[in-house]
Parts: C-alpha cells; structure tokens; sequence
C-alpha cells in the first residue's frame, strides 16, 4: 500500500486470536506470542531492525474509559519501549505510532516525547481519521511519525485548519496539539435526505438536532469522499444473519446512525459492534426507497406491534465483516480463518487501525 520494500523481522501481540489471523494472512512472518516486556534488551539488539510500528494498548487513554494513563499497568509495554529504545546498540531510523484520540494530553506522550529528544529523533502529530483520504467512515485517531535526525521534507503548519479531516493529511512539529482539535469527530447520526428550517436545537424525528442534521448532509454532500455502496458486499441470503433482530430495533430505534448505499459517512466501528447496539457503529438501511422521516414520524405513538412493522420496513443490517475491513483498506486476499466467529471477527475489527491512513504515513516518514 505505501510502496515500500520492507521485510518484517517480527511481528509482536498476546492476543491468541489476533495471532492466528496473522498467521493465517502471513505465514511467513516471525510471529512472537509474547508481552513486550518479555523481551530482552538483547533480543531487540539482535533484531537490528529500522522501524518500530506499534499501537500500544488504548484502554488508558481513551476518553469514556477511567483514563488511568501511566498509572494503568496496561501502560507497562509502551513505557518499557520508552526505556529500551535509548539503550539499543542501534537506534531504528523510523518510528509510528497509533493510539486514541485522549493521547494527545497523556503523561504517556509526555514521556514519550522526552525519549524522542534524548534519541535525536524529529517528530510530527497528526489527529486523522480515514474521511481525509476519502473513506466514507469516521475513525479518528491520534498519530506520531518520527524520523532519526534527519528533518522533515514538508514542515506541517502550525495550527491544523478545521477541515483537517476531510481535506488533507497534515501534522506539526510542536509539542501540544491545538485546541480546536479537542472536540473534533465528525459523525453523530440521519439520513441524507431533506433539510427543514427549523431553530437551532430544536430536536427533528429520531431525537437529532439540527445542527446534527445538516452536519450529516454536509458530509454526504462531499464528492471527495466515496459512497459506501463502493465497500459493500452483494446482497444475497446470507446476509439475513446480519439484520437487526426485532427486540434491538425496538430498544435502539432512536439511537442507531443509520445510512445508506449512497451516503458518504459511517461511525466509528468499535470491538462491541454486532453484539452491543448503541455507539458501536453505523448500521445500513438496504431498503433504500423507504423514507426514513416517514418511518419514524410519530412512531412513539404506535403499539410495539405496529412500531415493529414500520421499522422493518427499513431492512437495516449490520455491516458485514468483510464490508467493515474494506472500509479499514484491508485487501481483498485478507481472511479470517474459519474457526474465527463473526462476533470475533467484529471484536478484531474494532481493535484494528485503517491501512490506507497508515501507508500514507509511512510515505511521509520515508
């Protein structure tokens, strides 16, 4: 994906599971079922590799969970990174780095960043999702790309423009990330259909705003992102497995974000997509003649049968897996073995990061 000619000298997790999908997808790779901190200051030396990618554990940083940041002992791997990577007898040439939104104001960065400047190396930030490259799903998450020495070709500006996650990828070199990036993410929500002028506030059918409304006709209307019909498999009869099933279409009705074929936006997929409803990620309406206004206009007001009835008339799914990783850039010849379950599948998926951002990265730091 980044054109780059590398040979991976080891691949690193705990993970049962995520190993045998590995191992499954790249045989040939050295797969080492260990903690990071397993591994001797010796082993690495003689790894001599170029490059680390790594995407230390995000439950510390993430911003709904206890924010536990160096204090959570699941920060253990990632700080003994921090020690190892100055006492190496050779220093890799490159470095990138993934983890949450919530990073950015981490102790752990703070750590981090200290490390890099005791190294020598230079260092950008960036808070991307995959809409900048014109991927129709939010997914935004934070970034470090950092080079030995040697500067940058392009230094990033100094305040990231508010558009940054649809217009371009872009970083700086400062230590603090600017503040109008604080609430940046994109997704909430409707259809792409109509818009009604109404006050600012007032709540429309399926309990959004207006504001929320027109943020989602906004991204729908953008020609440089692509519509999810081009991500999606056929329809056929397997996918009946993946409808909605009636009690979380009564229960969750007003808080699914439901979308289209033809929209250009989805929510982020997180590991609970699948087997918990709210905030887990968008669902698709393939009955895509059914108005969705028109559904869920006074539908509080009907008995659960009748509800019922009007809801299915919407034919929402989830995304399939394989729909799911096409959205994160995985290629075609990429498999789940076939112990692997569809819940697994989803829980994998959601834990994972979007190859095409990541490529275009890894172009910028070579």
């Amino acid at each position: 994906e980044s054109c780059t000619n590398a040979e991976v000298v080891a691949a690193v997790d705990v993970n049962t599971l995520a190993n045998d999908v590995y191992k499954h997808n790249f045989p040939s790779t050295p797969l080492w079922a260990k903690t990071i901190e397993g591994i001797t200051l010796k082993e690495f030396d003689r790894l001599s590799f170029d490059m680390i990618l790594m995407s230390p554990p995000c439950q510390p940083f993430t911003r709904i969970g206890l924010q536990g940041d160096v204090s959570d002992p699941r920060t253990k791997s990632f700080l003994y990174i921090l020690d190892i990577l100055p006492r190496l007898q050779k220093l890799p040439k490159y470095l990138l780095l993934e983890n949450v939104k919530g990073f950015e104001s981490s102790s752990a960065r703070i750590e981090l960043l200290k490390t890099l400047a005791t190294c020598g190396f230079k260092y950008q930030e960036f808070l991307l999702s995959p809409t900048c490259l014109g991927i129709p799903n939010s997914r935004l998450r934070y970034f470090l790309i950092a080079k030995l020495q040697e500067p940058f070709s392009c230094q990033a500006p100094d305040q990231y423009p508010e558009d940054i996650l649809k217009d371009k990828v872009t970083g700086k070199t400062s230590s603090s990330l600017s503040s109008e990036e604080k609430n940046l993410d994109p997704n909430i929500g409707p259809d792409c259909n109509s818009k009604k002028s109404l006050p600012k506030g007032a709540f429309l059918f399926k309990l959004e705003t207006v504001e929320e409304i027109e943020r989602k006709q906004d991204q729908d209307n953008d020609s440089s992102i692509q519509m999810l019909k081009d991500f999606l498999e056929e329809e056929n009869e397997e996918m009946s497995q993946y409808f909605l099933p009636p009690k979380s279409l009564l229960r969750y009705a007003f808080l699914l974000d439901i979308v289209k074929p033809t929209c250009r936006r989805s929510t982020c997929f997180t590991k609970g997509y699948g087997h918990y409803v709210e905030g887990t990620g968008s669902v698709l309406q393939t009955a895509v003649d059914v108005q969705l206004e028109s559904v869920f206009k006074h539908i509080e007001e009907l008995p659960e049968e009748e509800k019922l009835m009007k809801l299915s008339t919407l034919k929402l799914r989830y995304f399939t897996p394989r729909e799911i990783a096409n959205l994160h850039g995985f290629p075609l010849e990429f498999g789940f073995p076939e112990k692997v379950t569809t819940k697994q599948c989803y829980r994998l998926l959601g834990n994972s990061l979007n190859v095409h951002v990541v490529a275009k990265l890894i172009s910028i730091l070579l």
